[in-house]
């Protein structure tokens, strides 16, 4: 009777083990789950060829390839919404959304609200016009009527120029819409990114369309990545950009979008 109490014992204190030894792996299990980095919320505006357009259905652009690849870098996943230009960075600074992507120059004034990562793309405002136009410099733009997209530096290049109450400048919610004044006749040119403008001249050979780049007029911009002011993972992408622009990751996606190289050296200068 003594021997069985005697392995009865033994018996619930090994039993007790497995059960302790089982609860301590499923603790490090959820503890490894807790630890796992989440899912961000990433804002766009995809009418924004070739950075980020809707193509069957799905978002797709070098902006996107180009964030999907930093939070892989970051160890984050990602899901991508458009939700337009203005409304991206409403939701950027009431913190609905983790980051925002969509050709955003870094200037001051967006920095007083919102966090920037470092630089990822070079840039500069250009002029589109038809083949047949007078306007060959920014300076032929005064007098005429401009198309720009609302809230971007075009527009604030064009006031820069010409006065911000310029009643000839035409605002759009996007570029395409200014495109489109522009091939309707509504207005004689318009600004915007160079590599938004001369993709558009590219897939578009037969609308007689040109680009007239203006050094003098329209400066370089850097493009950046988007955050809620206070980001606690602005410094991790940023670590991710850099890596990438080191290990040739950069360059592949860059040259995938635009069939040449990238200008690293001014981007790492910023």
């Amino acid at each position: 009777m003594k021997k069985v109490k005697i392995f009865s014992t033994i018996l619930v204190v090994a039993l007790m083990f497995v059960l302790s030894a089982c609860g301590t792996s499923e603790k490090t299990n959820g503890s490894a789950k807790g630890d796992q980095k989440k899912t961000l919320r990433v804002v766009t505006n995809a009418a924004y060829a070739p950075f980020e357009y809707m193509d069957k259905g799905k978002i797709v652009g070098f902006d996107i390839d180009f964030i999907q690849a930093a939070a892989k870098e970051a160890g984050y996943n990602i899901k991508v919404e458009h939700v337009g230009w203005e409304p991206l960075f409403v939701e950027i600074k009431g913190k609905n959304a983790d980051i925002g992507v969509g050709a955003i120059t870094i200037n001051d004034e967006r920095k007083q609200t919102y966090d920037f990562s470092t630089p990822y793309f070079l840039s500069k405002n250009e002029i589109l016009v038809p083949k047949d136009s007078a306007i060959k410099s920014a300076a032929d733009l005064k007098g005429k009527v401009v198309a720009v997209q609302n809230g971007t530096t075009g527009q604030s290049a064009v006031e820069a120029l010409f006065g911000k109450n310029n009643s000839k400048l035409k605002k759009f919610k996007d570029n395409n819409l200014a495109i489109m004044e522009l091939k309707s006749g509504g207005t004689d040119a318009v600004v915007a990114d160079n590599t938004v403008v001369e993709q558009y001249v590219k897939n578009n050979p037969n609308e007689n369309f040109v680009v007239i780049p203006d050094d003098s007029a329209f400066d370089k911009e850097f493009y950046g990545v988007l955050f809620p002011k206070g980001s606690k993972i602005k410094a991790e992408f940023d670590q991710a950009i850099k890596k990438m622009m080191e290990n040739g990751e950069y360059t592949k996606i860059y040259q995938k979008w635009f069939k040449f190289e990238p200008d690293l050296n001014s981007l790492k200068q910023q």
